[in-house]
C-alpha cells in the first residue's frame, strides 16, 4: 500500500491562506465607510406625537378582576 505523500500540503494550504487573505482585504477595502458619522437628535418635537399617546389604553391585571 503506497505512503500518502504530505510534501505539498503545507505549500497547498499556505497559498490557500494567502489567496483567502487578499481576497478578503480587497473585497473590505471596496466598502464604503463614512468619515464623520452625525448623530441623531432622540427628542420628538412638539408637532409629532407617537400613534399610542394619542389613544388611552386600559390594561387590566388578571388578579384585579373580580
Amino acid at each position: 500500500m503506497p505512503q500518502l505523500d504530505t510534501s505539498t500540503w503545507f505549500t497547498m494550504i499556505f497559498s490557500m491562506l494567502l489567496t483567502l487573505f487578499i481576497l478578503f482585504q480587497l473585497k473590505i477595502s471596496k466598502h464604503y465607510y463614512p468619515e464623520n458619522p452625525t448623530t441623531k437628535s432622540t427628542k420628538i418635537t412638539t408637532g409629532q406625537r407617537a400613534p399610542w399617546e394619542n389613544k388611552w389604553t386600559k390594561i387590566c391585571s388578571p388578579l384585579s378582576l373580580p
